[in-house]
């Protein structure tokens, strides 16, 4: 199995146990971090409201991350071999209804702290943009070979970071991260599912 990493031939992958554990873990962390946050640093959650049109406009900023992220993929070769060694890691173990907790967890959690709290505390602005979305891109660091994964999680925040900001609703950006996760992580189980497609 450690063919499937070049870079790190003393890699071993992930069970699928460890993986689900690693996203429980990680999605409480950033929980906790969220509320203490917003209870020690006197920050407001960005507004949450429920709405058809919310729902809508973030499915639909979801369908456009994930065709510009197809699109990166195929075109940007470093990013296609550091997203590709990540979605080994993260993915292969996985089992198909796994794929929904891929989806809420990071969902979830990941919005609330970078697009929830973050974002209103840097400011609702350019600035607090730019700062939330590089903090977003470092969470997704896992080795400093993966850069380009990192590059693009952070131009990733910043558009979940606009959504957010143009609607004013934390919904949006939710939405669009959980459909991105869910329908990425389809495509690429549904790809090495059938190896003799694409």
């Amino acid at each position: 199995m450690a063919e499937q990493f070049p870079d790190n031939p003393e890699f071993e992958p992930l069970s699928r146990t460890q993986v689900l554990i690693a996203m429980g873990v990680t999605a409480i962390v950033l929980f906790l971090i969220a509320r203490l946050w917003m209870q020690f640093g006197s920050v407001t959650l960005l507004s949450f409201q429920w709405s058809g049109l919310a729902v809508l406009q973030g499915l639909g900023l979801g369908v456009v991350i994930t065709a510009a992220s197809s699109v990166v993929y195929y075109t940007w070769p470093a990013y296609r071999q550091s997203a590709d060694y990540y979605l080994e890691l993260v993915l292969k173990p996985l089992v198909w209804p796994d794929l929904i907790w891929l989806g809420l967890l990071p969902g979830l959690s990941e919005e609330l702290l970078f697009r929830g709290v973050m974002l209103p505390a840097f400011g609702l602005d350019n600035e607090g943009l730019v700062l939330s979305s590089l903090c977003f891109g470092v969470l997704h660091l896992s080795s400093l070979k993966q850069w380009p994964y990192v590059v693009w999680a952070t131009v990733i925040g910043g558009t979940l970071g606009a959504g957010a900001i143009a609607t004013g609703n934390l919904l949006v950006p939710i939405v669009a991260h959980i459909s991105t996760n869910l329908i990425s992580s389809s495509l690429w189980k549904w790809g090495k599912r059938n190896p003799n497609k694409g």
